[in-house]
């Protein structure tokens, strides 16, 4: 009878209330839309920002930001916070050891004294106080449970800042990048266009040009010059963001000069298998793990509807005069057991239960959002990075095509077979087109970062 007791305590003991944690089944499609499957693995997310953004400065920009960017602090910081509370929690399943001591000194009335017995007593006593609890219905584990998923969220979050924080500064550097280009690109054309000034002016000397003709090739230099202090207000402005994402005060980034140069993005790279975003992306991988900590809590709730024993021991010694304390005949001990069950307030416990289900629906809801959302994400970015690419492709063709229009209407203007205006049409289109160029390049450049951190890539150590 003994036997089977202990073993049912011990059966007690290896179970927890509640349901315990299995990942919800969803719908996840073979490939990406409009993308063919590829072998498991086969993913540039997978590879390391350090390896997929080759630029050194830029590398060096990332690496500076992922060490002191203060969003990434404050995202670590809430990791140590999850940590000690994951030791709080499973401190729980120890038992506490006490110790205590007192000396008391004391002087009694005479009327309540026996016989013999001195007025002014001492009294000297230590003791060691051990108490536990059986966690037979498995609260304090599943609140341990509870608290490790926090953490592994809270990690999770952090993974998830440090991929936002490397795709910010690789946006904004192949922004400057793009706004370095423009400035080039206008100041060449202030150049040109002033050259036209003069050409006009001499045109106009000999008869051949107009007054509005002057006027007009006047006020076209000047839009040129207009521009460039407003490019250098944009380049000013993302270095400061950069240096913002660096944890640092503003001031000029060190960079390649390019030119009117901006590197062509490369070809779309493989983005894997959708089953395999649910592992790489670490917001999806938060968003879980909250689902565990909320199913766990559902189980530290359902356990505290049930009985809560514990057992509690003392060991120590009382004693009068100061040097018998730890004699033999002055040692003390006690055992006790303890059960608490509440009976004016059981409907407390019955909506805690509710509240955790309510939680847990909440955020299996979440959950699936979670992923939805980044399936969403990766399908677009595909057909957004696509696009950028051909959109680039047909301006630089665009470019090509305006340079010989403006150097055949100004051969031609020069010896009178073509219009002023044939000219200034040619100019006109011709830098608006290689502005637009100069940020579609951008554009697909930026498409590149944003494939790449939506796939769940950018949050690996070097």
């Amino acid at each position: 009878m003994r036997r089977a007791a202990l073993a049912a305590l011990a059966l007690l003991a290896g179970c927890a209330a509640g349901p315990d944690y299995h990942r919800p089944t969803l719908e996840v499609p073979d490939a990406y839309r409009d993308v063919v499957a590829e072998p498991a693995g086969a993913s540039i997310a997978d590879a390391g920002w350090w390896s997929v953004y080759g630029d050194p400065r830029l590398v060096t920009l990332i690496e500076s930001a992922l060490r002191d960017n203060l969003d990434l602090r404050a995202a670590v910081a809430r990791i140590d916070q999850a940590r000690a509370a994951l030791g709080e929690a499973r401190l729980g399943l120890l038992p506490t050891v006490d110790a205590h001591g007192t000396v008391t000194r004391g002087k009694s009335s005479e009327d309540v004294l026996l016989p013999g017995a001195p007025r002014i007593k001492n009294s000297e006593e230590a003791a060691v106080t051990v108490a536990y609890e059986l966690d037979l219905w498995g609260r304090l584990r599943r609140l341990s449970e509870a608290a490790r998923a926090n953490l592994l969220a809270t990690e999770y979050a952090r993974r998830t800042v440090a991929a936002t924080l490397v795709a910010e500064v690789a946006n904004a550097y192949f922004t400057l990048i793009s706004l370095d280009a423009q400035l080039e690109i206008t100041k060449r054309t202030v150049g040109t266009r002033e050259k036209f000034v003069d050409l006009t002016r001499t045109q106009h000397e000999r008869g051949y040009a107009s007054g509005l003709d002057v006027a007009t090739a006047e006020a076209q230099a000047a839009v040129a010059r207009a521009n460039v202090p407003d490019v250098e207000r944009r380049i000013a402005a993302t270095e400061d963001q950069i240096c913002l994402l660096l944890g640092e005060n503003p001031h000029q980034i060190e960079r390649e000069r390019r030119g009117e140069a901006v590197p062509a993005a490369p070809a779309p790279p493989p983005p894997g298998l959708p089953s395999e975003l649910l592992e790489r992306r670490p917001d999806v991988r938060a968003a879980e793990e909250a689902l565990r900590a909320a199913n766990a809590n559902v189980g530290a709730a359902r356990a505290a509807l049930f009985p809560t024993i514990s057992l509690t021991g003392l060991a120590g010694s009382l004693s009068s005069p100061l040097g018998d304390l730890f004699k033999a005949p002055t040692a003390e001990w006690s055992a006790a057991a303890g059960l608490v069950q509440p009976l004016l307030d059981p409907q407390r416990s019955l909506y805690q239960v509710e509240m955790a289900n309510g939680r847990k629906r909440e955020v299996l809801a979440q959950y699936e959002q979670a992923v939805r959302t980044a399936f969403q994400e990766v399908a677009d970015a595909l057909v957004a990075y696509r696009m950028y690419i051909e959109l680039a492709r047909e301006q630089a063709s665009q470019v090509a095509a305006l340079r010989r229009a403006e150097e055949i209407a100004l051969a031609r203007y020069r010896v009178g077979y073509a219009s002023y205006f044939d000219v200034i049409n040619a100019d006109r289109d011709l830098f608006t087109a290689e502005l637009t160029l100069s940020q579609g390049y951008a554009n697909s450049l930026t498409g590149f970062v944003r494939l790449y951190q939506v796939l769940g890539g950018g949050w690996q150590v070097r």
